[in-house]
């Protein structure tokens, strides 16, 4: 193989096929072959003894708001894509909020991509917007790369992107199917949400209470009925009641066409553990109790949950007060998401093999990267993390990348060291030390 020019080689690399021992031989920033261990090293190429670190694909985090531009002080994408390579994430896509403008027409996705084009340490895509204004809008958005769309049920949190009603809902699925889309879903029901009661304050007990679980279910419920009228794509975001598993294993066994994602906070964070007043713990939906928890974990283990996302939804200190009804709602985790969940899956009797799958493998087919991403296979970017998987470390938020250093995993001891992190089979980051930004921008292939 006189082209290859990389060879990374461990006693522990995640392949399709299972963990071996192998030597991953990259060229042109692709994977060309997977040898041996001891396969000879071509001439002319670089060796890279990982030992028995691991050497697993690259991440794909395909729920993450960078903020940029409008709310560059909430997070910006030259912090968040040093945040995502510090662990271990090679590609992500961006929601169509809270940045100013929201990506909800071709103009605003072409500022968008403006301000990422230098500023990127790992690849990066974006997702659309699906507003009650915008169906035109939304084949062009398609033809010019988005991956899906993005629609609040309830709403959001920011006036520039309201939610969709049942009647715009249907507008919109129609629009999207008729371009065999993806529509991707913040399912919360606004009357259930109403209906809950909303007393404010400092209990976490009290904020719980204002979003049931009977919210999520709802949404869902309507969503998937609709799902099932257009013979649509769709996708539950972030989900984080356990009692909608009933539902979503029923409509994927029926056929619908829907996946599910879950988040690190919910699989690894109980309401039972959030101190009064620690809105950094404040997202929505919420962190739930540990018995919902357990189904969650089971719903990933069975497949009615198909993937694990950060929904990093960053603010800046000041909006994460001791009230958890006006404390601005959303977890940073792409620094942390890999050894929080790899954590608690180890202490649960999952492999990383498993992580892999929910993390990486899933979540590129999500957004239809995976001709490219989420795997170490011959033909796909050589995009790696390297992972002392028993090395503990203790949170410190100093040692964030984040723009914003709140984090709710403060002072949490984690399994799993990224050592580094590679993009095209270059090293974007070592031991916390980073390079110039080598990311791409990306389209819907």
């Amino acid at each position: 193989m006189p082209d290859v020019e990389l060879v990374l080689r461990s006693t522990r690399v995640i392949t399709p096929e299972g963990t071996r021992a192998a030597s991953v031989a990259v060229a042109g920033g692709t994977v060309t072959a997977v040898l041996p261990h001891d396969a000879p090293v071509p001439g002319g190429a670089r060796l890279e003894d990982l030992g028995d670190d691991v050497l697993l694909p690259g991440l794909v985090d395909t729920h993450v708001h960078v903020n940029d531009p409008g709310r560059t002080e909430w997070e910006g994408f030259w912090t968040a894509t040093r945040a995502a390579a510090a662990g271990g994430i090679t590609t992500l896509i961006d929601m169509p909020l809270n940045s100013l403008p929201p990506t909800t027409t071709v103009d605003h996705l072409r500022v968008k991509r403006k301000t990422a084009a230098d500023k990127a340490h790992i690849d990066v895509g974006f997702w659309g917007g699906a507003l009650p204004g915008n169906v035109a809008d939304l084949r062009p958005l398609h033809e010019a790369g988005v991956f899906g769309f993005k629609a609040f049920l309830s709403p959001s949190g920011v006036d520039e992107f309201p939610h969709l009603d049942e009647r715009r809902l249907a507008r919109a699925l129609r629009e999207i199917t008729s371009f065999d889309g993806l529509l991707i879903v913040h399912a919360e029901d606004p009357g259930q949400l109403a209906g809950a009661p909303q007393r404010g304050g400092p209990r976490y007990a009290d904020f719980l209470a204002s979003r049931p679980r009977r919210a999520e279910d709802t949404a869902i419920a309507r969503l998937l009925e609709q799902a099932r009228r257009f013979d649509a794509r769709v996708h539950v975001l972030h989900l984080s009641s356990a009692d909608a598993l009933p539902l979503l294993a029923e409509a994927k066994a029926d056929g619908v066409r829907v996946t599910v994602e879950t988040c690190p906070h919910y699989l690894t964070l109980t309401a039972e553990e959030v101190p009064d007043g620690a809105s950094a713990f404040k997202c929505c939906p919420p962190i739930r109790e540990a018995a919902n928890q357990d189904q969650l974990w089971q719903a990933l283990a069975d497949g009615t949950i198909d993937c694990v996302v950060t929904d990093h939804s960053p603010s800046t200190a000041d909006l994460k007060t001791d009230d958890f009804a006006t404390a601005w709602g959303g977890i940073s985790g792409l620094q942390l998401s890999l050894p929080a969940v790899w954590t608690e899956a180890r202490r649960r009797g999952h492999t990383l093999e498993d992580v892999v799958r929910w993390t990486a493998t899933r979540t590129a087919r999500l957004a239809g990267l995976e001709a490219r991403k989420g795997a170490i296979a011959p033909g796909h970017d050589a995009d790696f993390a390297v992972l002392a998987p028993d090395e503990t470390f203790t949170v410190d938020p100093a040692a964030l990348q984040h723009r914003n250093r709140v984090t709710a995993y403060a002072g949490r001891t984690l399994h799993g060291v990224v050592r580094s992190t590679w993009l095209r089979g270059e090293r974007v980051m070592a031991d916390g030390e980073f390079t110039a930004p080598k990311g791409r921008l990306l389209t819907r292939p």
